[in-house]
């Protein structure tokens, strides 16, 4: 029997569209193996791999005298941070929150500021409220700028003595290249902004020397700073159109995650932060030089910490939010210690307040030795802007802001540091060991349920 050339076209094409139907099941197969479990857990422990290199980069252009043996250990330090560790064998996006954010802070510390707001961009893609670490790194960027040019236009705002074994600042240009630099910049149009030499950041001065440095640089060289940090400002404007056309600055459930004024959990980060470091932190060397330099400054401290301490159990009292999710779900740790601990009698969560403002203390006084006290005030907004405005107590929102504190303290010693890994493993163990052996059931839903953070 013949076939027609019509018959013959019309099989050619059954069989085409037979065989995409085919390539497409197959595709479709292929993406749902891909989806797995186990595959998408696997990414986290991809991205937690060049987390801890992105934080050993850090480390060494933060502290480039500091030897890469040391540097080493601190990156794997800070790598078995307890919050960071456990969820980097969960399908959550804190590891890539995390690691999107340091790596557009080492982009912006190596001038490359395109790339930087890149990452930016997708760090916000990841987790909505990263939009606030975005403008902290373009923020710094235009401080730590401002100020050494302050410093050589002979300005009293905080001066920078290259001093050999003590932490330096970033960046890696001689006193003269930056002269010249400033000359050219002058005479010429510019397109990118000069680098500062390394030096070491023992600022001296008050925060209105510094506040005023930072404006007259900015009026000074306000072209050069627009065209390097512009990346950033459309970073801003794309989150600002979002939040018009969303509705909201959070995706999925915004009435569980309703903007509301939490100023309890800036306290409590503080504390967390400060038993995260507690070899650092809680030592009686530590103790002494932050009672000394108290000490130094009475009566401005007595003032300050009677300041404090009302603004704290102010906070505690009318702004302390117990969420549905934190009364309701008992499987985070958080649930436990809000229970057990800061409710368990009316007036815990009061006597705790002294110990949130030592807290504070503790990490401004040790942040206050290599950084300038308009870098710690960004820093302070910068954490209050992120963790204010959550009603849930969420030690993973806590993340950001301690690698930021970390990765800026001038803490050398190896035994400090070994003391915080030897905690971090043990903690680590404990909430391992939990997960995976203690596994329990609700009454009111099917399936195991496990403790997580």
């Amino acid at each position: 029997m013949e076939v027609s050339s019509a018959d013959n076209e019309q099989l050619k094409k059954a069989l085409c569209l037979k065989g995409i139907g085919l390539y497409c099941v197959e595709a479709v197969s292929s993406f749902s193996d891909l989806c797995s479990a186990s595959i998408l857990r696997s990414i986290n422990g991809v991205l937690a791999v060049i987390c801890s290199i992105i934080l050993y980069e850090i480390i060494i252009h933060l502290k480039p005298t500091l030897g890469d043996r040391k540097a080493m250990l601190h990156a794997v330090v800070l790598s078995l941070y307890p919050l960071h560790w456990f969820f980097t064998f969960l399908y959550y996006t804190d590891v890539a929150s995390v690691t999107a954010v340091l790596a557009m802070y080492l982009a912006s510390l190596k001038k490359n500021y395109w790339f930087s707001a890149l990452v930016g961009a997708f760090a916000v893609v990841v987790r909505q409220t990263n939009i606030i670490w975005v403008l902290f790194v373009a923020c710094i960027g235009i401080i730590d700028i401002s100020l050494m040019h302050g410093k050589g236009n002979g300005r009293k705002a905080k001066s920078d003595v290259s001093i050999e074994h003590d932490f330096t600042y970033s960046t890696g240009t001689s006193a003269k290249s930056l002269d010249l630099k400033r000359r050219k910049s002058v005479n010429t149009a510019k397109h990118s902004l000069p680098k500062p030499r390394a030096s070491t950041p023992r600022y001296s001065s008050g925060l209105v020397d510094e506040i005023y440095t930072v404006l007259l640089t900015l009026w000074r060289m306000k072209w050069e700073l627009l065209i390097s940090f512009s990346p950033f400002l459309l970073v801003l404007m794309a989150f600002v159109i979002f939040v018009y056309w969303n509705g909201s600055i959070v995706l999925g459930a915004k009435e569980a995650h309703a903007v509301t004024p939490h100023f309890a959990q800036i306290l409590y980060f503080s504390l967390v932060s400060v038993l995260a470091q507690a070899p650092m932190h809680l030592t009686f060397t530590h103790v002494v030089d932050l009672f000394q330099s108290f000490w130094r400054r009475r009566p401005l401290s007595y003032i300050q910490m009677f300041l404090a301490l009302i603004a704290g159990i102010f906070s505690v009292h009318f702004f302390s939010v117990a969420h549905p999710y934190l009364l309701a779900d008992n499987r985070h740790y958080p649930f436990y210690l809000w229970r057990k601990v800061i409710m368990a009698h009316w007036s815990i969560k009061y006597l705790l307040v002294p110990v949130y403002v030592y807290s504070w203390l503790s990490i401004i006084h040790m942040l206050g030795k290599v950084r300038s006290k308009l870098w710690i005030l960004a820093f302070f907004l910068a954490t209050a802007a992120v963790l204010v405005p959550a009603p849930l107590i969420e030690f993973r929102y806590y993340s950001i802001p301690l690698y930021f504190l970390v990765l800026h303290c001038n803490i050398r010693d190896d035994q400090h540091w070994l003391l915080t890994g030897m905690l971090y493993v043990g903690v680590n163990i404990f909430t391992m060991m939990m997960f995976l052996f203690r596994p329990f059931h609700w009454d009111h839903e099917p399936g195991i349920q496990r403790f997580i953070w």
